[in-house]
């Protein structure tokens, strides 16, 4: 069993404010894996008080230290690739050859991609006598899909790191344990406490309060709007919301918007 008890916030490993689990099936064989716990608002709203508090000094880290970061991390998943093609093959359904090849390598990919570009990015230009400065947007709320979970994951903490934001994310409760490896990578990698967080839980839970959480500042998530219901995409058009990025608007999950690398 891959049972984990646990939620990561502010640096550590805690518990839930609810003991309700969710239990996560091996696709092809239709057996319980394991459980994870079903997240709450509550939560949520620790993991976003985290993330907030550490915001202020993780965005004016250097580019270098953040690059550095984003490579221990793919290091330290580079060295777990047989645990995670192992892990995403049994949560999702993935032959593991695929899962080796590419759902395991391709996020190392990613790190490394968004590293080397935030050590080179332009963070002021010029236009006529006006210096435009890009900043990062906050705290970002990533929610990902079950079919490239840890890819998916990726491409959003990436460039949200990169950027000098940090991060709240809610996996997919189908495939929610290769989240927990990354965390326990993100862990060892050193960020400062609040940097990264997780909450597991599904959607119309865990997902409706961080896509409508007022302390997150940019919202990304990977889905149908079941996976996000407080999204803007499931809002009247009179509801304040943060601002959002899906691939069911952004053909390129990939990208490193919402935010920018600052200064």
């Amino acid at each position: 069993m891959k049972t984990r008890t646990t939620l990561y916030r502010d640096g550590a490993w805690v518990e839930s404010t609810s003991t309700a689990v969710i239990e996560v099936e091996n696709p092809t064989t239709e057996e319980v894996l394991g459980t994870v716990p079903a997240g709450t608002a509550g939560d949520v709203d620790a993991a976003v008080a985290a993330a907030r508090a550490a915001f202020p000094a993780w965005s004016q880290t250097s580019a270098g230290e953040r690059a550095q970061v984003l490579r221990r991390v793919r290091d330290g998943l580079a060295k777990r690739q047989d645990d995670v093609a192992e892990t995403i093959s049994t949560e999702m359904g993935c032959p593991l050859r695929i899962a080796t090849k590419i759902q395991a390598a391709l996020p190392q990919t990613v790190l490394g991609a968004y590293a080397d570009m935030v050590e080179s990015y332009e963070f002021d230009s010029r236009v006529g006598n006006t210096i435009v400065a890009r900043e990062p947007a906050g705290v970002v709320g990533a929610i990902t899909p079950w079919n490239y979970p840890l890819h998916q994951i990726t491409c959003k903490i990436a460039p949200a790191l990169a950027a000098g934001c940090t991060v709240v994310l809610k996996p997919s409760e189908i495939a929610p344990f290769v989240a927990y490896l990354l965390f326990d990578v993100l862990h060892e990698a050193g960020l400062p406490k609040g940097v990264v967080n997780l909450v597991t839980g599904d959607g119309p839970t865990v997902g409706e309060a961080l896509a409508g959480h007022s302390g997150i500042d940019a919202i990304s998530f990977t889905g149908s709007v079941r996976a996000a219901p407080g999204s803007p995409r499931s809002r009247p058009a009179t509801s304040p919301a943060p601002r959002s990025s899906s691939a069911a608007s952004r053909p390129t999950s990939c990208s490193p918007t919402p935010t920018s690398p600052p200064r």
